[in-house]
């Protein structure tokens, strides 16, 4: 049962308990700020820039944010324009299996072979290796911490983020939101 305060002896029990939930709540989020850090990948790729410079002319570049829209499902759009992400295990590239090639929903530039993708139990289709070529990278800090968002180097358009928690050889997990792709079987 827990004692009934009153008076001025309330305030200094209200505030040694805030004080205790403070504390906990501000160590809870700076380990989940160091914990995140560490399974964020290295940074940005120093040839990020060269990829998304080989495609610095095309078409893609020029659409339009209308012409997008007109171009993908409501949920594509939200995740490869705005940086969203789909809801966990909806995904039917989760069970994809067969021989073949993931390529962006958004402009069909291959970026993973379907030998390098594997079950990461994350809910997101997961891959250990990516064609290095075809990808950019950035840091963002959209939800308190820096973590390494990869994109499609062509078009631009947001598929997910690295992190170091993926198995051998490369130890990387690109964690891809499935409306971001599309496969391709060989």
């Amino acid at each position: 049962m827990t004692p009934v305060v009153k008076g001025r002896n309330r305030k200094a029990a209200i505030g040694v308990s805030m004080g205790m939930n403070r504390r906990t709540l501000l160590l809870s989020a700076g380990a989940l700020m160091v914990s995140g850090a560490a399974c964020s990948a290295a940074g940005d790729e120093p040839e990020s820039d060269a990829n998304e410079a080989r495609f610095a002319g095309s078409s893609w570049r020029r659409m339009t944010d209308a012409q997008w829209r007109e171009r993908l499902s409501a949920p594509a759009y939200q995740v490869l324009r705005r940086e969203g992400t789909e809801r966990p295990g909806t995904s039917p590239l989760l069970e994809e299996h067969r021989a073949g090639a993931f390529v962006c929903a958004g402009c069909a530039l291959p970026l993973f072979r379907s030998e390098w993708k594997y079950a990461s139990g994350t809910g997101w289709p997961s891959f250990y290796q990516i064609l290095a070529e075809n990808h950019g990278t950035k840091t963002d800090h959209l939800i308190g911490y820096p973590r390494t968002e990869y994109h499609c180097a062509r078009c631009l358009g947001h598929q997910g983020h690295v992190f170091n928690d993926g198995p051998r050889p490369t130890g990387l997990r690109y964690c891809n939101n499935g409306v971001a792709l599309q496969f391709v079987p060989a």
